[in-house]
């Protein structure tokens, strides 16, 4: 379990040149300049956004799950590559649903500070019906 343990809180170690958060932004920036150009055939970014909504969806849902695969059976490296992907696609929902990496982190920035448990407790019911859970907020 220690060793388990280790190597997975084991810290990163990026000597890459741009390896910051601001990465997301210039990600962004070039995933709507492919959508943008529409150009299918030299654009992963285009050709999946061409194939519409549902399929922008379904890519993020497929990588996230696999992170979770890969974090659950204490894959480092793996984890790593997998929220890369899953990043990438996040990135990709953002770009066909019109949010602006902005948007988001006004929306982390207004809840710093604020307790988990009392920020989804503030949350309207209607979202959890929607969502057919049961789970408490």
């Amino acid at each position: 379990m220690r060793k388990a343990e280790k190597r997975i809180l084991a810290p990163l170690t990026t000597a890459i040149e741009g390896a910051e958060a601001g990465i997301l932004d210039r990600l962004w920036e070039v995933v709507e300049d492919r959508r943008r150009s529409g150009d299918t055939m030299t654009s992963h970014s285009a050709r999946l956004i061409a194939r519409g909504t549902a399929k922008v969806a379904q890519k993020l849902g497929e990588e996230a799950v696999e992170c979770v695969i890969e974090a659950a059976i204490g894959n480092r490296k793996a984890t790593v590559l997998e929220s890369a992907d899953l990043l990438y696609h996040l990135v990709v929902v953002w770009v066909d649903a019109g949010i602006r990496p902005q948007e988001v982190w006004g929306e982390l920035a207004r809840r710093q500070g604020i307790s988990g448990i009392a920020e989804k407790a503030s949350r309207p019911q209607g979202i959890l019906r929607a969502a057919g859970t049961r789970k408490l907020p």
